[in-house]
Formats: structure tokens, sequence, C-alpha cells
């Protein structure tokens, strides 16, 4: 047990084991990567974490691993590091023979932007993140993982830029996937926590959008059925203030445009978790009280919320994952372990299974 204060409020935090009766929710993950092996680019090769995560990756058979960089220097890494790369595949964009199909490939696709020939090839060589988007882009690997040493803008501006929105999607979002140990609410401590990596302020219409995916999202990876609640700081008109309207628009927006979804708003988030909190809060709601996605108002709340969750918590946090992007790759907070870098490839590999 351990107490912390957060703007006049103490919380008694008491820190929980994982549940061990039944498989985690990454297991399952790995294990769905494991029945359709996917080939997932790591292009940070100059991390440690990244060394041991691949290592680990082909250990456990969740995913073929492509590593770009010096192959002298990664498996010096390896050696030092002690861990095995037996297997996995080293592409030097200085040697490699695909430079100049790539070098074509960028041009082509980005030329409208002012991009040349010489720009592109001079870009490949030099950052290894965008040579691992053209990988993707290019078919020769189905993912991208990054993020442990590079700021979230560098890691997703080459995937935007070349990669694109999947047809018929309005915008792309960044979402976590949170496993919250010994927790009774979501789905069995699984939860989606949207936007909390890449949209700083939506709109109304942006975040009915970005429900929206994140309800495919949800089902695709935990398997199922997605209960959204918008979230504020009011429950159904509690308070009033401009941000509690955008939530409310946001919620009215979803409704209209995409009827199935299982949709509510506004909720706070007990109200939103909790049956007890939600019968007094939100009587006849079908979502308060049951919801396994939570969309926030703006990149602040979804960026502190599931920092929270995981440090305070306990929960294992996957992501900033992408969603609506043509094909996946992902991102990594900086201050991430090798364990969640193996996670993230996991929950990649199954994308590239349903892209």
């Amino acid at each position: 047990m351990y107490t912390i204060v957060l703007s006049g409020i103490i919380l008694h935090i008491k820190c929980t084991c994982r549940r061990e009766t039944a498989m985690s929710y990454i297991d399952l993950m790995k294990e769905k990567a494991r029945s359709d092996k996917k080939t997932i680019v790591l292009p940070e090769t100059n991390d440690k974490r990244t060394l041991i995560a691949a290592a680990n990756i082909l250990k456990e058979n969740i995913a073929n691993i492509i590593m770009v960089g010096n192959e002298e220097k990664i498996m010096d890494g390896a050696g030092w590091l002690e861990v095995e790369l037996d297997g996995v595949t080293i592409i030097d964009p200085e040697k490699t023979e695909k430079l100049e199909e790539y070098t074509n490939l960028l041009f082509e696709t980005r030329k409208n932007k002012g991009m040349t020939p010489e720009k592109a090839r001079e870009t490949l060589l030099k950052d290894y993140l965008t040579f691992g988007v053209m990988m993707v882009k290019a078919n020769d690997a189905d993912g991208m993982v990054a993020g442990a040493c590079h700021a979230t803008a560098d890691t997703l501006r080459p995937a935007l830029q070349i990669l694109k929105t999947a047809p018929g999607v309005k915008l792309v979002s960044g979402f976590f996937i949170l496993d919250v140990p010994n927790c009774e609410y979501g789905e069995n401590g699984t939860f989606l926590f949207a936007d909390c990596g890449l949209n700083q302020d939506p709109t109304p219409e942006e975040l009915a959008a970005i429900a929206d995916t994140s309800a495919k999202s949800f089902k695709s990876l935990v398997g199922a059925k997605p209960i959204i609640a918008m979230l504020s700081h009011s429950t159904k008109g509690s308070a009033k203030h401009p941000l509690v309207d955008k939530m409310v628009e946001a919620t009215r927006i979803a409704h209209e445009q995409y009827p199935h979804l299982c949709i509510d708003g506004e909720l706070q988030s007990d109200a939103a978790l909790v049956p007890q909190v939600a019968k007094s809060k939100a009587p006849g709601s079908e979502v308060a009280g049951k919801a396994n996605v939570l969309i926030f108002p703006n990149l602040d709340c979804g960026n502190i919320g599931y920092k929270l969750v995981q440090r305070l918590g306990g929960a294992e946090a996957y992501g900033p994952m992408l969603q609506g992007i043509s094909k996946p790759v992902n991102d990594l907070s900086r201050g991430c372990s090798w364990q969640d870098i193996v996670g993230v490839v996991a929950l990649t590999a199954v994308q590239a299974q349903l892209a």
C-alpha cells in the first residue's frame, strides 16, 4: 500500500499481483501471432532493448524479424548483451539491392510534396524509420514497430506520409491497450484508451471517428463487444462547460454517423466503469458501468490517464498503436521495456493478419 495526493485528493493505492489462473491478454495475442506468422521491421537497432526484444520474439516464435542497420554492429551489440539473433534478417540500407527500388517508390509517393530522387535516397540512407516504412509500403514486411528512442512525431510522421489512411477512414488516431491486473471492470481488466498518442485536441466530429475506429480495433484485438464511453468531468449534465459540450456533441454525431456503435456520453470515468456508480449517475445507460473502450476529450487527458493506470495500477500498456492507417506501424513509449516491445510486436503482427 502507498499513498499519493492528486490535486487535493488523497489516494491509497494497493499494489496487486497479476492474475495467475488464466492466460494473460498479451499471451493470448502472442498465441494468435504464432498462428499466422508475419514479418515485422525493428529499425532502432542501436537500442539494446530492441536487440533483447528481437531475441525473445525469435525465441517465442511470435514473428519474423527484420532489423535495419549495419550487420556487424548489430551482431556485436547482441554479443555484448549475450542474446541470440539467429534467424533475424538484417538489411543494411547502404548495401541492399532494394535501395534503388525504395528510392523510386519514395520519390513517386512524395514528389508532390517536393521530394526529389536525390533527397529520397539520402533520407533512406540516414533515416532507418523511413527505410522501415518503405519496406512495409513495398510489401517486403507486414508492419513496423519503433519509438523506443524516437519521439512519437518522428516515429509516426513517415508512416502517415507514406502509407496514408485506409480506405473509408476519416482520421488516423492512436490508442493503447491496457491490461489491468485483478480488475473486475472492462473486459476482464482489458481496455482500449484513445486517443493517447496522436490528435491533441480533436473536434467532436474527430472524436466520433476515433470512437468508430477504436471499436473496430477493440473487436479485432480483444475479441469482445466494444462498449464505448465518451469521457468527461461531467455525467449527463452534472457540469456545464465547453469541454462537456464537446463530448455531448461527439456522442450525438457518433449516434448519427455510426449507429451500430454501443456508445454513450458524457460520462465521468467512475460512471463509465463502476456499475454501482452508474446506477445513480446514469440510470438507464447501456454503457455506464460496463465500458471497455474509453474515449478521452483530448491528448492531455488520454496520455495522463493511461500512464496513471500503467504506473499506479500496475497495468500492462501496449502502444500507442495506430488505427486507421493502411498498414500497421506502431509506436513505443521511450520509457518502454524490452518486454513492452515484444508485446507491441505481437499486437502489430495480429493487426497485420487482419489487414
